[in-house]
Parts: C-alpha cells; structure tokens; sequence
C-alpha cells in the first residue's frame, strides 16, 4: 500500500495535523490483514515531512535519484532547494 499526495494547508501546519492524518492512514490500513508494507515517498528537500514519517514509524529504505525531474514537466522549488530525488520510506506492519 502507498500513501500519496499528503499535504496540510500551510496555516494549519505546525499543529501535529500531518503526523494525525499519516497515523491515522496507517491505522486504517492495519484494518486489511492482507497489506504487510506501506510506502511513502517525498522530495529530497522535505526534511520536516522525513522527520514526521520517520516518528510515524517509516524507515528510508532508498532513494529514486532524479525522479522529479523525470516524472514532473515543471521544477519544484521546496526550502530554496529543488525537488529532485525522492526519499522512498517504508513501514512493516
């Protein structure tokens, strides 16, 4: 299972909301005995979204180098740094 696509609005953020959301995906995915690994990625300047998926319980296992760059038609600046890699994050279940 993949969670995608994750964002708080930025007045919201610094509220514990994106680590409540993730948590509560994942919560809702151990519901399905079937599903043993959830993935999720983000952009190599997301060091705040890492931290949070990584208390989440999520541990990076590997990085898609040049993917947005790939993937996307248009740059991302995210931090003053643009998006380029992506951190692939993984969680057992």
């Amino acid at each position: 299972m993949e969670i995608m696509n994750v964002s708080v609005k930025e007045e919201y953020q610094n509220k514990g909301i994106g680590k409540k959301l993730i948590m509560y995906s994942v919560e809702y995915i151990k519901t399905n005995r079937e599903i043993k690994t959830i993935e999720i990625g983000t952009g190599n300047p997301g060091v705040i979204q890492m931290l949070i998926y990584q208390k989440c319980g999520f541990r990076i296992v590997g990085i898609d180098f040049d993917y947005f760059r790939e993937y996307i038609d248009h740059e991302i600046i995210e931090n003053g740094i643009e998006c380029r890699d992506m951190i692939r994050m993984r969680m057992e279940i």
